[in-house]
């Protein structure tokens, strides 16, 4: 399971993701997808959690997108 979370602490609402099926290759993907509103200062981080099996996250291929609104 894995998870967005805000300033270190709050769960960002929406961004929860789990697979719980079979895995066929050494290579799985999940995509978390979520709006927010940030503050200056705001930071987000992504935490994960692995129940069955031992996993990381290669921080060369995990991407954050941002865009302006307004």
């Amino acid at each position: 399971m894995r998870a967005l979370v805000l300033n270190g602490t709050t769960e960002i609402r929406g961004s929860r993701g789990e697979i719980s099926g079979a895995h066929v290759s050494e290579a799985t993907a999940l995509w978390l997808q979520t709006m927010l509103a940030l503050a200056a200062g705001d930071t987000v981080e992504l935490q994960r959690y692995f129940r069955a099996a031992d996993g990381y996250f290669a921080a060369d291929q995990t991407s954050f997108w941002g865009a302006k609104v307004g």
